[in-house]
Parts: C-alpha cells; structure tokens; sequence
C-alpha cells in the first residue's frame, strides 16, 4: 500500500538527480577540503583528493569519475598536462570524464591552453557553494562551463599570444562541415549563444542545436568550448572579429 509514501512530507521533494562522482585535484589541502564538503552535502561522492596532476591522473583511472575539479599551477605535473592525459583518446579508462579547471584570476593565461587540452570550461576558487554544485551538474549533464561571451573573450586575449612554431589544430581540417555548419561555427566563435544563433539565421532553436552537434559532431569535438579554440586556431574567424 502506498500510504506511508502519500503521508512521506519528503517524498516530492527527495532529489532526482543521477549519482554523480568527482575528484579534486589541488595542491592547497584547504580547497580540497572545502570543495568536498560543498559538493558531499549536495549528494556529489568526491572519489579521490589529489595534491598534483600525477596524483590526479592515478585517481581518475582508479575511480572513474563524472568530472575533475582540476587546479592549473601544482607541483611536479601541472594541471594541463594532467588534463591532456585524463582526456587522451588511447585512454579508454578516463570514459566520460570531464575536466573544469580551477584558477585563481579570471581569464589566467593557463586557462586557454587548458581549454584547448579539452577542458569543459572554468571555476574561480571563490566560487560560491551554489555555483560550484550547479557548474559541476552542468558540465556532467554534457553542457560546457563557459558563456559563450566569456569565451569569445577569453580566446580573442590568448589566441594571438601562441607562438608561431605551436603544432597545428589537431582538427584543422574544416572541409567536411556544410556551408550553413561553417556558418554557424563563425558566428559561434563570435560569442553568439543558441538563441542568437538563431534569430540572426532565421532559424529555429532546436535546428541550431542540431547544427551545432553536427559539428561537434564532425570536428570530433567534446563541447562548443573546444569549437571555439577550433575556429580561431584554423583562421575561420580571427581575433576581434564583429559578430
């Protein structure tokens, strides 16, 4: 019988979301801490702590997780490089797993040659409890952790910085989108979000998500964020360009 769920006050109100489980990566045993304690009371099993990228790394082949809460400047392997191994492709162990990288400054230099390693997007440290739960659910659901404005920006101030002798976008080969996707890849890089994407093509919202996952898609891409850096480093669009 099904009373005691009818008379349950908790029941409605009992949280629907899926298990989630994340690893911190920072040297600073305070953040570490801290960040657990906000994501544990939130229903979020952190799996692992780790004081270093190595550590990092290890913890995720270990444990498997949803996403890395990953700091940039750590001892020994720094968090770049351990974002480039955790997201490796002949890494099949890190499966799903995301990577936000923590900073202290807004728009580090770090940042951007994390997000071309194939980092999901960005916290500051003194994120709020809130934000930080809502930022790690986000990015577990599939969604990047940057504002399309934000990124725009934070690309445009470090694209011109790379040296010339840098290797080649691993992805630099555009010709298998469609004329309408390179399109819609331009004038994402210019900062436009879905809805203005699609008022400026007299499209609807849900054919530019379509576009936007083909291309994503084609690119071999893990998110609109990595789409970005794509276009600016293969000369679709260049810094400072009028949406």
């Amino acid at each position: 019988m099904n009373q005691n769920q009818q008379h349950d006050p908790h029941h409605r109100h009992r949280p629907q979301h899926p298990p989630l489980r994340a690893v911190i990566a920072d040297d600073q045993a305070l953040v570490r801490t801290g960040f657990g304690m906000i994501l544990a009371a939130d229903g979020i099993e952190v799996t692992a702590e780790a004081a270093d990228g190595a550590e990092a790394v290890a913890a995720v082949r270990r444990t498997r997780p949803d996403v890395v809460l990953m700091d940039i400047r750590m001892p020994g392997m720094d968090g770049i490089e351990a974002t480039r191994r955790i997201l490796a492709d002949d890494a099949p162990e890190a499966g799903g797993t995301r990577v936000v990288i923590l900073t202290t400054y807004d728009l580090d230099h770090y940042v951007y040659e994390a997000l071309t390693a194939g980092a999901c997007g960005f916290l500051l440290k003194d994120v709020t409890p809130e934000h930080l739960v809502a930022s790690v659910r986000l990015v577990q659901a599939g969604d990047a952790l940057l504002a399309p404005s934000i990124t725009r920006r934070l690309i445009e101030r470090f694209a011109q910085r790379q040296e010339p002798s840098r290797a080649p976008a691993r992805h630099a080969d555009l010709s298998g989108l469609t004329p309408r996707e390179l399109e819609v890849l331009r004038l994402m890089a210019t900062g436009l979000s879905n809805a203005e994407l699609a008022e400026r093509l007299f499209l609807s919202p849900t054919t530019v998500k379509t576009h936007v996952g083909r291309i994503l898609s084609k690119l071999e891409l893990r998110d609109r964020v990595q789409a970005v850096v794509l276009a600016y480093e293969t000369g679709l669009i260049a810094p400072g360009a009028d949406p």
